[in-house]
């Protein structure tokens, strides 16, 4: 696979004593998740009522590449619940779900709408699209309701109030291609793919450009200078970093598009400290549409 990291809605207690494979009331469900990412959703769920634990918790870590430790491999094998992003983003949980196929899983991935017939993968990074995170609060409600029966009312209310503020930052990312009709952007990779989509602001970013940086190579010098011209000649409206994979590359393009004046927007794979996973989404929103309200005319 190509290379490329909430407001609580209720109070997440500190759930004592609880097994791995618990599926009572009185003995919660453990939750894995793959990041901090779906675990934030899935902890917006759970609310206090289940344990939820989550593997990649550093912005150091680098999903696509990282290998499940015997620890990980473990918890994994012994969650009544592993929630996980599919499609090849967190692989190194599918090759332990390969050998353990009796253990309940969320595969974000699997929630897109399907492709059409000869279409190319959809982008993995689906930690970014609102629709497919409330579907994974909502399939992670009623599993836990038929395992967790006694709180299943707490777990459908806390997933319909997840989907109703991912519907608001919707709504936001959709008001920024209301507000900039026809705005373009570069990126150095395409993590946002689905903020964009959603806001109407096309990728300018061009193929070789894209590939090699999905692939974790550099790109070609006719490919980096093509994105070179779009900055300098401010043919975009904004570059997109992913700042957690800064690179020669990347540093080139920032001081480019800051000679420029070109808004720079960035974005990350994994929860920035202290915050949940819908503080995160809407917070990036609004990050890339204040850039955009305030950039200078181009």
């Amino acid at each position: 696979m190509k290379r490329t990291a909430l407001a609580a809605i209720t109070a997440l207690t500190t759930v004592i004593g609880l097994t791995a494979c618990g599926s009572h009331s009185d003995q919660p469900a453990q939750i894995v998740a793959t990041t901090d990412v779906w675990g934030s959703v899935a902890a917006a769920v759970a609310g206090g009522h289940s344990n939820v634990k989550s593997i990649l918790t550093s912005a150091v870590d680098d999903p696509h590449s990282y290998e499940a430790s015997p620890s990980d491999a473990a918890a994994i094998a012994d969650a009544a619940l592993v929630v996980y992003n599919g499609g090849g983003y967190d692989h190194w949980a599918d090759d332990v779900l390969a050998s353990h196929k009796n253990v309940k899983t969320v595969n974000a991935y699997s929630l897109l709408p399907p492709a059409a017939p000869g279409a190319e993968p959809a982008n993995e990074h689906v930690f970014y699209d609102m629709a497919v995170a409330k579907d994974v609060a909502h399939t992670i409600a009623e599993d836990l309701s038929t395992t967790d029966p006694t709180n299943a009312v707490a777990y459908r209310a806390n997933a319909a109030e997840f989907g109703k503020q991912a519907d608001a930052i919707a709504d936001t990312e959709r008001q920024i291609g209301q507000r900039h009709p026809g705005a373009s952007v570069v990126a150095t990779e395409p993590v946002a793919h689905y903020l964009l989509a959603t806001a109407g602001v096309s990728d300018a970013t061009p193929h070789g450009f894209a590939t090699a940086a999905e692939d974790g190579h550099d790109p070609s010098p006719a490919d980096l200078a093509a994105v070179l011209d779009l900055i300098n000649g401010r043919h975009v409206s904004a570059l997109v970093i992913n700042k957690q994979t800064e690179t020669a590359v990347t540093k080139q393009l920032r001081d480019a598009a800051a000679k420029a004046a070109l808004p720079i927007v960035e974005v990350t794979e994994t929860l920035p400290e202290g915050q949940d996973y819908l503080t995160w989404q809407r917070q990036t929103a609004e990050a890339l549409a204040h850039q955009l309200d305030t950039a200078p005319g181009r």
